[in-house]
């Protein structure tokens, strides 16, 4: 246990978060058993310690963090451990990587029966389906998703500003006095692009080349998060890669699912299962027509996000294409996106039409009053015209 304790401390002393997550005030910490669900990459460990640091300290023994990478673990149960921290005096056990563990939400589910005073948070993969297939855990644990840096923490972490993020109701509303606000500070085109291409991963911050250490994440997301805990055969890899690869390289539009199976030679059902799995692990996106969900065939499917595109392939990335992938992204943590096969707008939570153009090009567009004009290559809009760049302040 000391171990464990030395450890926990020098991780959390040397712990620096420059931009403070917005999910850090969106969280109920007075819930005992709390799942943080995430991409990798996108700052899981670091956020659970720096709730550590926050509300303990590196000293406070009635907090610590524990990776289930640690070896002690292989002959050593959850419930064992937490139950000799908990007759020690501690209250907040931090549990990164769970879903390595065997059996992992059963023991979660003896850990707070047997330690009554006893709060957990967890860090699993996006790929886990908490309430689904871990049925002991309902009722009693709370999930939050973890996402990559919007463009406003992108802003913010480059330029030392803290502004605050909107809700979808209030840009609509006052889009134009939120743009004057922000121009009077910064000049976010300026960085807007660079949002795009390598912005939306933390680890940019870190000196070393952007897009092969994405690659390296991108292939630890199928190699591990998928195949280890949808318990597919590792001889199923290449398939699942090759699928990826085939649906980034087509860009965004409705996948043709029996001319994919023909190519990684396999079903159209196992095909569209590996979409789906693609998409939990946040390598992809499936957009759907207003009210079909899966296991239909989407209309389109596109990239998570748009630095998966330049990391793909770098030299075939449409602008257009990048906007719109932005735009989805940044809307996918509070609010559904869908779009009909022939229309060229987005709907957002079943009643706002959204369409992406380009403000410098906009002329080729016959505008219509009920549909939202998101431009790029403006910093400001007016009426039901707005600056596309201002949808990344939405958390």
């Amino acid at each position: 246990m000391e171990s464990f304790f030395r450890t926990h401390s020098y991780l959390v002393e040397h712990t620096t978060a420059p931009v403070r997550r917005t999910l850090m005030d969106e969280v109920d910490w007075e819930c005992r058993l709390i799942g943080i669900k995430g991409t990798r990459g996108v700052g899981k460990t670091t956020f659970l310690l720096q709730h550590a640091k926050e509300m303990f300290g590196a000293g406070d023994r009635r907090c610590l963090y524990v990776n289930m990478n640690n070896f002690y673990f292989q002959g050593h149960g959850i419930t064992e451990f937490a139950k000799d921290f908990y007759a020690q005096g501690g209250r907040v056990l931090l549990i990164d990587q769970v879903f390595k563990h065997p059996d992992w939400s059963r023991e979660l589910r003896r850990c707070y029966d047997e330690c009554p005073a006893l709060k957990i948070v967890f860090t699993g993969s996006s790929v886990m389906r908490l309430k689904e297939e871990n049925p002991e855990l309902n009722g009693i644990a709370k999930s939050y998703n973890l996402r990559g840096f919007s463009f406003r923490e992108f802003l913010n972490l480059l330029t030392g500003n803290n502004f605050p993020a909107y809700s979808l109701e209030e840009v609509l509303a006052d889009h134009e006095r939120i743009c004057r606000d922000i121009l009077s500070h910064v000049s976010p085109k300026l960085y807007f692009q660079d949002y795009i291409h390598h912005g939306f991963y933390p680890f940019f911050r870190e000196h070393r080349n952007y897009s092969e250490n994405l690659l390296k994440t991108m292939n630890m997301m199928t190699e591990v998060d998928i195949l280890l805990i949808k318990q597919i055969e590792l001889k199923y890899l290449t398939k699942i890669k090759k699928l990826f690869y085939q649906l980034a390289e087509r860009g965004p539009k409705a996948p043709n699912v029996s001319q994919l199976a023909l190519d990684i030679e396999t079903s159209r059902a196992t095909v569209m299962n590996y979409i789906k799995y693609l998409a939990d692990a946040r390598l992809l996106n499936m957009i759907y027509a207003p009210g079909d969900t899966f296991p239909k065939k989407p209309t389109k499917v596109m990239l998570h996000n748009s630095n998966l595109m330049y990391a793909i392939y770098p030299i075939q990335v449409q602008r257009q294409d990048a906007m719109e992938t932005f735009l989805v992204n940044q809307l996918w943590k509070d609010h559904t996106v869908s779009q009909g096969s022939h229309e060229q707008y987005y709907t957002v939570d079943d009643h706002l039409k959204m369409r992406v153009i380009d403000a410098q090009g906009n002329n080729r567009v016959r505008r219509q009053e009920d549909i939202i004009y998101l431009r790029y290559s403006t910093e400001i809009g007016k009426g039901n015209q707005i600056p596309l760049w201002l949808m990344g302040f939405l958390y």
